[in-house]
């Protein structure tokens, strides 16, 4: 120290005198003794700048900058940086660390000098250094320029993750810039595969672009992680549903709008793909357990309002349509209420179900008799469905299309007298069929028809405009050079020939032939699952057309046993553990009539096991242990192979219906099971309407201006329905409905007013119940309902919607509508009590339901509690 003092203090003697170079070299030789010293170093730097010796004080002020760098001390480092720039160039590394040391107090003057210092370390090909550089210019300016720079250089320096996060960046800002940032994504997720953030981005990106399959293999991973984002999730919700698998996207989708009700959209998405996929039910529960909770929060029209839009872009089945019509009822939505109804209409009519779409169009004319349309809807049934049930829908439009009830009698007696004349030819039908479905975007359904078409009409587009249309709208034309090989048991229907016979069974074994002749039919070949469902609407609508039980059998023994191509088609209707009560039997060109009691032990056998287990299909019947027990039956019979299904009425079983075949073992398809299925219900319903119609015709006559029956009826068919409802296990309800005192109406307005009064009211009466109910003339101002299957609370919403249409009828004279006071009853059924008994007990009830509710003001609706030990006992 001594002799560093003494250089310092002759250095200071040189300077007094003017000697600065010598002063120089006195303290180069105390930095010599101790080169750290500091402030040595700075008074050598200060006499080589007075000096102009630039290159000494450059290394002088370079030794001193890292100096403070390194004690962090930042105002020497910043005021010495300075002195260093005024004389020299600092060096990249000088220029990095005093822009680190101003980026708090000068962010521009940083920025230019880290770009600088990046731009240098860039030249001098310092990669490391140059991303350091760049960390801090991202943080300081998060430009696009800045990250796309630094995934640049982390790329060029091996560093995976940094660039991975760095093009994330770029890709984020792309997007809100309102451009595409996919590019940027993938090239993020390449760096780093095992980014959570990263891949979501990539794979929220690429399903936007349409392509879920790949989004799926990016996110798939990560959206099954425990802790993943419900962003994630919902993402890899989304491209499931693209890739339409919505079973496995429904839990995600279903947790994360539990969390979060506002993701009601993510509900609509889901409900849409399970009706595009037709998974109709699941659509149809979702909605519903959605409906829920949205009403819970006061959001149901809304939430109606978003299944209207579901609906409108995607197919639905007639199952989601009447839960659509249920709920646009329920918000006053006519509008849409009568669409969609017009919707099920045409839908229920393309598949062959006339019923249902009778009571659509009848539910769509009760709002609006108007809409245009309704009386072609209302031609295209014509045929298809009973004549009383046409002709009540006809009664709604009678103001709108001018359709007196004569000129619809004498439409139905000359259709009666040539059936089918007038109706649509089959060609016709299955267009107009394959037209709808093609309407509602059900294609397969549609090719379904047209497959039909192009075996039953071969080249018939050739000449008919409208089918070639149809066939290139659904995406295919029929080739007949190169035909597809067809089956070998495959044969055109051919024409009647005396070898098919029709073997009729007496009462209790067999019935008559309802012509008394031989049944013929042709041989025909089993066909695809496509042509089965197509041909049920054919032998269902043959079937609806018989006027009696025998003929409802004959008829479908025929085309049942056509259409399959089956050796012997057996229809039986009886009662488990009784012999047949009615038995008709179908025979193919060269197979022998059943013996009696071969089909009686048949019909017994299957109908016990179908009791117990539904549908009996069997391939091979000769070693199937559950018909050992007739095995000499099936033997002589020479059955090879069976399929039978159950017919029931509701849960009773009323009989079977069996093809055999014989020859050869069949192997019997899950179509073949579900085709006949639906036949046989259609069957019995077709029995049931056929007795129906029969008890109506031995009653009286029908009232032609009401549509009434008289009141020698009312008993008959009170009878009559307690007795079915007993064997059932059904409830059945009476109504009077009483519009007001005979003795007062007639004073008032006259006896002929009071008529035509009671003829409007019963016309209305008449085509606004059931097609089973039955509406009785009581006396001069009241009608009577039978109501079947029918309880006390449901007869309460008959009240409530006759009371609607009935309040457009003024009492004639005046401006007031016709007070209705209703009397109600519901039979007691129960299987101790007599049926007379039974219908004694609740006509007088009904009468004093009816008293209690004009005793309590008129226009009331009652009901009285059956005092059951009041009624006799059988």
């Amino acid at each position: 120290m001594a002799d560093i003092a003494k250089y310092i203090e002759k250095a200071d003697k040189y300077l007094q005198r003017g000697k600065a170079e010598d002063a120089l070299e006195e303290l180069k030789n105390a930095l010599d003794e101790e080169p750290e010293n500091i402030l040595v170093r700075e008074r050598a730097c200060d006499i080589c700048i007075s000096l102009n010796r630039q290159r000494e004080a450059t290394n002088y002020l370079s030794g001193l900058l890292d100096r403070y760098f390194a004690d962090n001390d930042q105002t020497r480092a910043i005021v010495t940086y300075k002195k260093l720039t005024r004389i020299s160039s600092p060096t990249v590394t000088q220029t990095f660390r005093y822009a680190q040391l101003i980026e708090k107090t000068n962010r521009k003057e940083a920025l230019e000098l880290l770009q600088k210092a990046a731009n240098g370390f860039e030249a001098g090909g310092k990669i490391p250094e140059a991303m350091q550089v760049l960390k801090h210019i991202v943080a300081l300016e998060p430009t696009l320029e800045n990250f796309k720079r630094q995934g640049e250089v982390a790329t060029a320096a091996g560093d995976g993750k940094t660039a991975a996060v760095a093009f994330y960046q770029v890709g984020m800002l792309e997007e809100n810039e309102k451009r595409d940032g996919v590019v940027w994504y993938e090239r993020a997720y390449i760096m780093d595969t095992s980014n959570a953030d990263i891949a979501h981005a990539f794979g929220r990106s690429l399903l936007q672009h349409g392509d879920a399959a790949n989004a799926l293999k990016v996110i798939e991973a990560f959206a099954k992680m425990p802790n993943s984002s419900e962003a994630l999730r919902e993402t890899y919700a989304r491209a499931l549903l693209r890739l339409k698998r919505p079973k496995e996207a429904e839990p995600i989708i279903l947790s994360i709008y539990e969390k979060d009700p506002k993701q009601i959209n993510e509900i609509a998405l889901l409900i849409g793909t399970l009706l595009e996929i037709e998974h109709d039910g699941t659509a149809l529960n979702i909605a519903k357990r959605t409906l829920e909770l949205e009403d819970k929060a006061g959001r149901h029209r809304e939430f109606v309002g978003q299944l209207k839009e579901i609906v409108d872009k995607h197919r639905a089945s007639p199952e989601f349509l009447e839960y659509m019509v249920m709920l646009f009822n329920s918000t006053n939505r006519e509008q849409d209420y009568c669409a969609t109804l017009i919707k099920l209409f045409e839908l229920y009519y393309a598949a062959g179900n006339y019923l249902k779409a009778a009571d659509s169009l009848d539910a769509a004319a009760e709002v609006d008799p108007y809409e245009q349309g309704h009386q072609k809807r209302l031609e295209m049934l014509k045929g298809k469905i009973d004549a009383n049930r046409h002709r009540a829908i006809a009664n709604r439009f009678t103001a709108a299309v001018k359709v007196s009830a004569s000129a619809q009698r004498e439409a139905d007696e000359e259709a009666a007298r040539t059936p089918g004349e007038n109706e649509p030819t089959v060609l016709e039908d299955f267009m107009l069929q394959a037209e709808i479905f093609l309407q509602y975007s059900m294609r397969s359904k549609a090719v379904e028809r047209l497959q039909r078409i192009q075996k039953l009409f071969p080249r018939e587009e050739e000449r008919n405009e409208k089918l070639r249309t149809l066939y290139m709208n659904a995406g295919m034309m029929p080739k007949y050079d190169t035909p597809a090989p067809a089956p070998p048991s495959k044969a055109a229907p051919a024409p009647v020939s005396a070898a098919e016979t029709q073997r009729i069974v007496p009462p209790t074994v067999a019935l008559t032939n309802p012509s008394g002749a031989q049944m013929t039919s042709s041989a025909a070949a089993n066909e695809n699952s496509v042509d089965n469902i197509a041909r049920v609407t054919e032998i269902t609508r043959n079937i609806y057309r018989q006027a009696n039980v025998k003929a409802v059998l004959f008829a479908a023994v025929n085309d049942v046993g056509r259409h399959w191509g089956a050796s012997r088609c057996v229809a039986g209707l009886c009662t488990p553990g009784k012999p047949p009560s009615a038995a008709l039997e179908y025979c193919a060109p060269g197979v022998k009539q059943s013996d009696v009691m071969a089909i009686v032990k048949l019909i017994g056998t299957l109908q016990g096991l179908a009791s117990g287990q539904g549908p009996i299909a069997i391939q091979n019947v000769k070693t199937a242990p559950e018909l050992a027990s007739i095995k000499q039956w099936v033997e002589a019979l020479g059955i090879d192979s069976v399929l039978a299904v159950p017919l029931l009425d509701g849960e009773e079983h009323v009989g079977i219906l069996i093809l055999e075949q014989c020859g050869t073992s069949r192997p019997w398809r899950q179509t073949d099971v579900l085709v006949l299925k639906t036949i046989a219900d259609q069957m019995v319903l077709a029995v049931n309407n056929a007795k129906l119609r029969n008890l109506m015709k031995t009653l009286a006559v029908t009232d032609e201006k009401s549509g009434l029956l008289k009141r020698a009826s009312y008993l008959d068919v009170l009878l009559a329905e307690i007795r079915r409802g007993l064997q059932q296990n059904s409830p059945a309800c009476v109504m009077l409905l009483h519009f007001g005192r005979a003795s007062n109406l007639i004073k008032e307005i006259g006896e002929l007013a009071v008529e035509s009064m009671m003829q409007q009211l019963g016309q209305i009466c008449s085509s606004h119940i059931r097609q089973n109910d039955v509406a009785v003339r009581y006396d001069t101002t009241s009608v009577a309902l039978v109501l079947a299957d029918t309880n006390e609370k449901n007869a309460f919403f008959v009240v409530d919607k006759l009371r609607k249409v009935l309040s457009t009828v003024k009492v004639p004279g005046t401006d007031r509508s016709v007070a209705c006071s209703v009397g109600i009853a519901e039979a007691v059924m129960q299987a101790r009590f007599d049926p007379v008994d039974i219908v004694t007990e609740a006509i007088n009830r009904v009468e004093r339901a009816l008293d209690a509710a004009k005793h309590e003001g008129g226009n009331k609706a009652k009901s009285l509690a059956p005092q059951l030990e009041a009624a006799a006992v059988a």
